[in-house]
C-alpha cells in the first residue's frame, strides 16, 4: 500500500511500479525507501547512463574509488564492483517487498555489458558473473533480445537465474523472447530447478517507437498521417500484451504452471513521453492492465503521483483499435518491420554509448583518485 491514491489506483489495477533510477545517494539518504512507502516503489532498474550520471554527482562513489584506485583495478573492474555493490545493497532496501510479494517483486535489474549483445556465449558468461556476485535471490540480470541475446537468456534461466529480458520493440521479436523463457524453463526443469524460484519480465520499449514513427510521419506530412502521431508506441505495446495472453494460455506453458513457474510479466520500458505535446503520464495511464511492469523514470512517477488519472485496465479491449493503428501507419507509408529493426540497431547503439560513458566517468574517477594518492 502506498499513501499516494493515484499510484495506489494504477497499483489496484495490477500493475507493479518499478524505478527506472538508482544511484548511491538515493539508497543511503533513504530516498528509495520514501519511493517504496509513499510512490508505490517494488522494483528498480538501472541502465548505464543512470550509473554514469550517479557517478558524477556528489561524492557518494568517492571512498570506494580510491580504494579500488589503490588496489590497482582497472576501468571493467571498477565498474562491475561499483554497480555490483549498489544493486546488492538496493536488493537489501527492496527486501521486505520481494518477500511480501512472494518474489514477484522488490527486484532489482543489473545490466549485462551492452557490448555483449551479439555475443551469446559472453553474455551467458556475465549473466552468471553478475548472478553470483550480487548474490541476491531479489536481483535481475538484464540480457537484451537480440537475436544472440535469445539463447542467452534460456541458458541463464536453465541455471535459475531471474532475467529481465530488455530492449524488445517488435511483436515477432517478443514471441521470440517468449519462447525463449520457455525453453529456459523448460531446461531449468530437466535440470532439476526450482521453477517457484525463477522471475522474469519482458522490457517492451514504447516512447522510441513514437519517436521513431512520429518523424516518418512528419515527413509524410499529409494530414491522415498527422492524425495517427503519438498512437503507435501504445498500439504496439497493446498488442503485445495479446501476445503475452496467447502464449500464457497454451498447454506449454499450463504444464510448467503446474511445476510452480511464474509467468513472464510484460514490463512497459521508455515510459518517458519525449514528445511535450502529449500527456505526461500517456504511457502509463494509456498502458494499465493487469500483471505487468511500468518502469519510470523519476519525473514520469512523480507525474502520475501528482494527476495521473487510471482508468482502469486499457488494453484488453482496445486490441483492434491498436491493429488498426499498425495498418494505417503501413497505408500512409510507414514499414513496421523497417522501424522496428532500426530502433533495435539504434538501441544497442545507445547502450553502447551510455557504457562507453559510465567508463570514461569511471576511468576520469580513478585518474583522480590516483593522483591526489601520488
Amino acid at each position: 500500500m502506498t499513501t499516494n491514491p493515484r499510484v495506489q489506483a494504477l497499483s489496484d489495477i495490477g500493475v507493479s511500479i518499478w524505478l527506472d533510477d538508482l544511484s548511491r545517494s538515493l539508497i543511503n539518504d533513504g530516498d528509495l525507501q520514501k519511493l517504496i512507502d509513499t510512490k508505490g516503489v517494488v522494483g528498480v532498474t538501472t541502465n548505464p547512463t543512470i550509473f554514469a550520471s550517479a557517478l558524477k554527482d556528489g561524492s557518494a562513489y568517492d571512498a570506494q574509488v580510491r580504494d579500488l584506485a589503490a588496489k590497482g583495478a582497472d576501468v571493467d573492474e571498477a565498474v562491475f564492483a561499483i554497480t555490483t555493490d549498489d544493486v546488492r545493497t538496493a536488493c537489501d532496501v527492496m527486501r521486505p517487498v520481494f518477500d511480501s510479494t512472494d518474489g514477484q517483486d522488490g527486484r532489482v535489474s543489473i545490466e549485462v555489458d551492452p557490448r555483449l549483445a551479439r555475443d551469446t556465449k559472453a553474455t551467458i558468461e556475465m549473466a552468471r558473473k553478475l548472478w553470483q556476485t550480487v548474490d541476491r535471490p531479489n536481483a535481475m540480470i538484464k540480457i537484451p533480445a537480440t537475436v544472440e541475446g535469445l539463447p542467452a537468456i534460456s541458458a541463464a534461466l536453465a541455471e535459475g537465474i531471474s532475467v529481465n529480458v530488455t530492449l524488445i520493440f517488435s511483436l515477432d521479436r517478443y514471441r521470440g523472447v517468449m519462447n525463449a523463457f520457455l525453453t529456459g524453463l523448460e531446461q531449468a526443469r530437466q535440470g532439476g530447478v526450482d521453477l517457484s524460484t525463477i522471475r522474469s519480465v519482458a522490457s517492451f520499449f514504447v516512447s522510441r517507437v513514437d519517436s521513431e514513427i512520429d518523424n516518418q510521419l512528419d515527413a509524410i506530412g499529409t494530414d491522415e498521417a498527422t492524425a495517427l502521431k503519438g498512437q503507435a508506441g501504445v498500439a504496439n505495446a497493446r498488442l503485445a500484451y495479446q501476445a503475452f495472453e496467447e502464449v500464457f494460455s497454451t498447454s506449454r506453458w499450463q504444464t510448467l504452471a503446474d511445476d510452480g513457474a511464474h509467468v513472464q510479466r510484460p514490463l512497459w520500458a521508455s515510459t518517458g513521453v519525449k514528445n511535450p505535446d502529449y500527456s505526461d503520464t500517456l504511457y502509463v495511464v494509456d498502458l494499465a492492465v493487469d500483471q505487468t511492469v511500468n518502469t519510470m523514470p523519476p519525473k514520469t512517477l512523480d507525474a502520475l503521483a501528482d494527476h495521473g488519472e487510471a482508468r482502469g485496465d486499457q488494453v484488453t479491449g482496445a486490441y483492434d483499435q491498436a491493429r488498426k493503428v499498425l495498418d494505417d501507419l503501413e497505408r500512409v507509408g510507414v514499414s513496421y518491420s523497417q522501424v522496428v529493426d532500426v530502433l533495435e540497431e539504434e538501441g544497442v547503439a545507445k547502450f553502447d554509448v551510455s557504457w562507453e560513458e559510465l567508463l570514461t566517468s569511471v576511468r576520469e574517477a580513478l585518474a583522480a583518485a590516483s593522483s591526489k594518492e601520488s
